[in-house]
C-alpha cells in the first residue's frame, strides 16, 4: 500500500519574519563580540575559523556566524553553501524556530521539549546557547528577555546601559 506524502505548507510570513530576525540577530552577535566581555570570552574559547549555523530544518532560514583567521567574529549571511560549518544548531521545524524567536519559549525549554538538535561539539554548542542568551538580553526589553532566557542576569549598570546601546547601534549600523 502506498502512502501519499503531504509536504508542509510554505508559511511565507513566518519565513519572512524569521529571516529578518536571524539577519538582525547575526549582526547583533557580531556587534556584541566587539564590545561585550562576556561574548568575547565565549568566542575566545572557540578555535579560529570556527563557524556555526542556527536555523530551521530542512530549508531554513539560517544564520551563519564564524571567526576569521584573525579571531574576529563575523556574521556571514544566511547561505550554508559558501562556508564550512563546524557546528549546526537546528530547530526541527520552522514553527519551532518561530516559537523561540517570538519568545514564547526559551532555548533550554525548546531543547527539553526535543525541538532542537545539534551537530558538532557539545561544549561549543553550550557556548553558542550562552551567546544567544546574552544577545537576547541585549536586544529585548526586560519583560520579553525574561521569557526568552532561562535566568535574567544581574549585570552591572554599565553593561545594561552603555554596552547594550553600543550593541544596538553597531547591529543597526552593521559595524
Amino acid at each position: 500500500m502506498d502512502f501519499l506524502e503531504i509536504p508542509p505548507g510554505r508559511q511565507p510570513l513566518k519565513r519572512w519574519y524569521l529571516a529578518v530576525m536571524l539577519w538582525f540577530f547575526g549582526r547583533a552577535i557580531q556587534a556584541a563580540a566587539r564590545v561585550d566581555k562576556g561574548v568575547k570570552s565565549e568566542f575566545a574559547a572557540m578555535p579560529d575559523q570556527y563557524t556555526f549555523c542556527l536555523g530551521a530544518f530542512p530549508a531554513g532560514p539560517y544564520l551563519v556566524v564564524g571567526k576569521d583567521a584573525k579571531g574576529r567574529v563575523r556574521y556571514m549571511g544566511s547561505s550554508l553553501t559558501n562556508h564550512t560549518i563546524h557546528l549546526t544548531l537546528m530547530f526541527k521545524s520552522i514553527t519551532h524556530l518561530f516559537l523561540a524567536f517570538t519568545f514564547q519559549e526559551s532555548t533550554p525549554v525548546a531543547n527539553a521539549r526535543d525541538r532542537l538538535f545539534v551537530n558538532g561539539d557539545v561544549p561549543h554548542a553550550c557556548a553558542v546557547v550562552r551567546i544567544m542568551d546574552m544577545i537576547q538580553v541585549f536586544l529585548l526589553p526586560k519583560p520579553l528577555a525574561k521569557l526568552a532566557v532561562k535566568r535574567y542576569p544581574a549585570w552591572p549598570l554599565k553593561r545594561r546601559t552603555i554596552v547594550r546601546a553600543q550593541v544596538l547601534f553597531r547591529a543597526v549600523a552593521g559595524l
